[in-house]
């Protein structure tokens, strides 16, 4: 069997490894095809969220809010694997939109938390049915079980030495999948 080069110049016989993991395509490789999924799930959210002017980053720390009483940001920082910096403008771009608050935590008055204020809650309510319209085209081709399956996989992958799972803690990121 002839291999080529990049150049695609015939190679002398012996010289690929044949057979090798490394010389199969990248849809042969799990990671790769779970990084395109994710840009694709991505893109499809940012367009969906693009008439609001917000991100999916955005979206993901609203979601999160609305699953706790408040967090301070070095907590969103670490739920949602953003770094420290990111979290900071993610928050000011929210806060001028009125969707988040800093509030003084009640356990530490020198502390602040964020917290999900109405417009937030409001934003989460109306955009729901975009949200679930996008996971529904990236998982189209599967069946009920298949989604199931497909999100308690990656829920467990997402989530292996993060401490408790979200399952655990009683919220789920993503909802149910249908």
């Amino acid at each position: 069997m002839t291999s080529r080069k990049s150049t695609a110049e015939p190679v002398e016989d012996g010289t690929v490894d044949e057979g090798a993991p490394w010389t199969r395509g990248l849809h042969g490789d799990t990671g790769y095809l779970l990084y395109r999924l994710g840009l694709r799930s991505g893109q499809l959210f940012n367009a969906v969220l693009q008439r609001s002017g917000l991100r999916l980053r955005h979206y993901a720390l609203l979601r999160h809010l609305a699953t706790v009483e408040g967090a301070a940001q070095r907590e969103l920082s670490q739920e949602l694997g953003h770094d420290p910096s990111a979290i900071v403008g993610l928050v000011d771009d929210l806060e001028r939109l009125g969707f988040v608050e800093r509030r003084p935590a009640p356990d530490d008055r020198r502390r602040r938390i964020v917290v999900l204020a109405p417009a937030g809650h409001d934003f989460l309510r109306a955009s729901h049915e975009a949200a679930r319209g996008v996971t529904d085209e990236l998982l189209s081709s599967l069946g009920p079980e298949e989604r199931e399956t497909l999100h308690g996989l990656l829920s467990r992958m997402a989530h292996t030495g993060d401490g408790p799972s979200p399952a655990t803690r009683g919220a789920r990121y993503g909802g149910s999948v249908r």
